[in-house]
Formats: C-alpha cells, structure tokens, sequence
C-alpha cells in the first residue's frame, strides 16, 4: 500500500484501524511515513504508543517486527547471530572431506547461510517485504545499546563484520516507544521525529472507547471515561491509562452493569488499577464521590 498523502488521509488510515488520533499526532505520524524518519514516542504507560506501530503496519500492509527491549539485551538478541551449532557442523564435514583451504573454509562458513536475523535486521532485509520497526520501550534497554542503533536509524543498514553491509531496499518505518523510565541520549533523538502521547480527553476516550469496547452501553461508557478522567488527576502511584479504561468498563458491562454503582466499582478497581495502595485509597468513600462527580459529568446537557 502507497503511504497516505495528507495529514488527514494519514488520520484516517489510523481511524481505519480503530486508532483515534488527534490532528498534532496525526501530522507526526504522517511527516515521519513521508521523510523517513524515526518516530520517538514517549508517554505514560498505557497510552497507545505501541499501538500505533501495530495500525501502521495493519494499516499499511507490511509486516509488524517487533523488538522488545529489556535491561542486559545485546546485539545477539536484538540484531543478528551466528549459528554456532551449523558453522561447527560445516567445519566438520569440511575436514571430513579434507578440506584444506581455511580462507575459503571460513568464507563458507560466514556466509548469510549461518547468519540467524533478529529483528533489527530482519527489519532491514532486502530479500523480505516492507515492514514497520517498533523499538519498544527503549529505555529499559542499557545505554551502551542505543550507540548500535545510530547506524540503523541514520541509513537503514547494519554492518556485520564478518559479512559486509546490509542496506535495506525499502526504508523500514520505524516507532521507538519509551516510558521515560530513563532519558533517551539525545544521539537518537536527533535521528527522530518525536511526539509526547498523553492521555486523551474525555471526548477521543469515548470514541475509543466506542470502537474498542462497542458493546458497553452509552452510559456506562460515559460515566467509566468521566470517572477515569478524574481519578488520574488523583495521586496514585501509577495512573491507569486506556487499555485499563477499555478493560474497566468490558469487566462491569461483564457484571451485567448499565452504569456505576459502588459496589460494583470497589469490587472492579483490581481492573483499573494495579497497586494495592491506589486501590486502598480510592474504594470506599473516596470511589463514591467520584461515581456522583462521573455520573454528573455523564448526564447530557
């Protein structure tokens, strides 16, 4: 599929997948497909930045390579490795048939043929389709891993020593996410296009929430957006995002509820948030003050 040509048609190929996007996101997404350029996206958890790596790729019809990053992950893991186990097998077999060349020995043996591809390169290899890269959550990865990665973000290629440079025949689209856990070095930022992705509003969570979740009743689901848009302004150790929002109100429309109740709430908040002390501070009085606020908020005007 031919990359959109507006900022609109960019914002409606993600609505075509269920992503509701708003205009400032939109026209990142679109100027990173149309320059070729990294897409930084940083946010709290939870608030669609893998997600937009998944519709571009849907949206787009290339394949969804994904490298999830975590603390001690090294080039063997997350670019490219030598298959050990077959090389020694060739080098076997070599001397059984009494092989004596060593430099064409070794030439056989560090060939693409013994090169197992991991998902930096097999974003970038030239014999598969397009895809789109998701580098997600990269600042759990060790800073020392954000050095390798300036080669692939600059030009779209790795060099792999023993073999030689392997350039990608379509530049991949590339999303990094990151949860600010640490701060990404500035290196890698130059090389991208970046976009803060915060909570949305009530009015795009309804709409999310709509076509996420389009069995919950209208207002249910406009007292779940106006209760969860109030408890974030809360201070609560972690803050639910929409995934927890679309999954609060499926588990309640689940109980067979058509709008908040107290007791259903406090026996749900395991659903929206994920620490006991959050929990311990919301249920009870605190839970039923912001049911009366949402169900205000939710009535129509």
């Amino acid at each position: 599929m031919t990359l959109p040509a507006t900022v609109s048609d960019t914002a409606a190929l993600l609505a075509g997948q269920g992503y509701i996007a708003d205009r400032e996101l939109a026209t990142t997404v679109h100027l990173s497909l149309a320059m070729q350029r990294p897409l930084l996206l940083e946010g709290e958890p939870g608030t669609g930045k893998t997600e937009i790596a998944k519709v571009l790729a849907a949206g787009l019809g290339r394949r969804l390579v994904r490298l999830q990053c975590y603390d001690g992950m090294d080039l063997s893991a997350a670019a490219y490795e030598w298959d050990h186990a077959r090389q020694l097998m060739a080098i076997r077999l070599a001397e059984a048939a009494e092989r004596t060349d060593k430099a064409e020995l070794s030439s056989d043996i560090y060939s693409r043929e013994f090169l197992l591809a991991r998902p930096l390169l097999s974003a970038i290899d030239p014999d598969l389709p397009p895809a789109v890269l998701l580098i997600d959550e990269l600042d759990r990865a060790d800073e020392p891993f954000e050095a390798f990665l300036l080669e692939l973000l600059a030009d779209f290629q790795i060099t792999v020593p023993e073999l030689g440079t392997m350039r990608a025949k379509t530049a991949p689209v590339v999303v990094i996410t990151s949860n600010r856990t640490r701060e990404v070095h500035d290196a890698i930022r130059r090389r991208c296009l970046y976009h803060w992705v915060d909570y949305p509003d009530a009015a795009r969570e309804r709409a999310i929430l709509a076509i996420k979740a389009p069995t919950v009743p209208a207002t249910l689901s406009a007292q779940v957006v106006a209760f969860v848009q109030r408890l974030r302004t809360a201070d609560l150790f972690k803050l639910p995002g929409v995934a927890e929002t679309i999954d609060w109100a499926a588990a309640l429309t689940y109980l067979n509820q058509t709008e908040l109740a107290p007791g259903a709430v406090d026996d749900t908040l395991g659903v929206l948030l994920k620490y006991q002390d959050d929990i311990a501070k919301i249920r009870g009085a605190e839970a039923a003050r912001l049911i009366g606020e949402a169900r205000e908020a939710a009535e129509p005007a």
